[in-house]
């Protein structure tokens, strides 16, 4: 009986490893894959803010997405984030006043303030990119950190879009936080986020 548990626990921590190196893989390859296609619309994820300033996540997506805004002055822009708790505006409102202060005109700047995760993020932008456009197969650039990039497009992909990646840097102080959790997101997701 101790063989055989034995065998079934080396079995589950070789899927284990395997999955997370396969995973993490994708991840790594996803996030330093910058796209040069020119693209519908942007979307800037939201991520936590600190009252109503963006976190170091946060800030790293706005200061690449404001660079890829400036050099493409006919894009749109959706900027996706709700209400933490701890917050004082949404992460959208926070996002929508940071590309105006920085030279983003507001009237290229769509806000969607209800999304509470990453799947919603995408949805809800969708959602209200397809209230002001009807082009069938709307591509898109998602800015967030690299860690983030790999399911972020897998979500977009599911949802309908054809999606290419902003990938920001992250924060040194959260790296690997970000990939263990992003390994274990992306799971999730595989499994329970689709229409």
């Amino acid at each position: 009986m101790k063989k055989i548990m034995a065998r079934i626990l080396i079995t589950l921590l070789s899927i284990l490893a395997i999955s997370f190196i396969i995973i993490e893989s994708l991840i790594i390859i996803e996030g330093r894959n910058m796209s040069t296609k020119k693209v519908d619309y942007v979307i800037v994820l939201g991520a936590r803010l600190y009252g109503d300033k963006p976190s170091p996540s946060l800030q790293e997506r706005l200061s690449i997405a404001r660079e890829y805004l400036i050099e493409n002055n006919d894009i749109k822009v959706v900027v996706s984030g709700g209400q933490g708790i701890d917050e004082d505006v949404s992460e959208a409102q926070a996002m929508e006043k940071y590309l105006v202060d920085n030279g983003i005109e507001n009237d290229r700047i769509i806000l969607e303030d209800k999304s509470t995760t990453t799947f919603e993020n995408l949805k809800f932008s969708l959602d209200k990119i397809r209230e002001v456009d009807d082009k069938e197969n709307i591509s898109i650039l998602i800015a967030t950190n690299r860690y983030h990039v790999f399911r972020s497009k897998l979500l977009a992909k599911r949802l309908g879009a054809i999606p290419y990646g902003l990938p920001a840097k992250t924060p040194p102080t959260i790296i690997l936080y970000s990939h263990i959790r992003e390994y274990l997101a992306v799971i999730k997701s595989f499994f329970f986020d689709k229409l």
